[in-house]
């Protein structure tokens, strides 16, 4: 069996992110660096697609990069405990929603209120200037 390897230019085109993100992940421990031979370039196993591909994800539900290396660490054998993280972050993300839900109320007032009033005076500066 061909255990095919990639340089990181192929490896960032693979895994549809850029070669500067592989090398942050690199700095932050998120993707491990392979040694670099006497000659020629590092090349890096097939599997790290799929890791990048996890970090990707993750990211798109929410989890910073610490979080994530934190999931990555415990690993499929802890699922109670990723899905106590899950939950963690659900409940954030439900206040972040119940936070933007009142900013967008409060905007829709202040923009009714700009509506309605035909004085020169700006509602919407006056009660940002208070």
């Amino acid at each position: 069996m061909v255990n095919k390897s990639l340089t990181i230019g192929q490896l960032a085109l693979a895994a549809d992110v850029n070669i500067e993100t592989i090398r942050y992940y690199q700095r932050i421990k998120l993707v491990m660096q392979p040694l670099k031979p006497q000659s020629g370039y590092r090349q890096y196993d097939m599997e790290i697609i799929n890791r990048i591909h996890f970090i990707k994800r993750a990211q798109k539900l929410g989890f910073s990069l610490k979080e994530i290396a934190d999931l990555l660490e415990m690993g499929d054998g802890h699922c109670a405990d990723v899905r106590k993280r899950a939950e963690e972050k659900r409940d954030v993300i439900t206040k972040q929603i119940e936070d933007l839900t009142n900013l967008r109320s409060t905007l829709d007032n202040l923009i009714h209120s700009c509506d309605s009033t035909g004085d020169t005076h700006c509602p919407i500066v006056e009660t940002l200037s208070k």
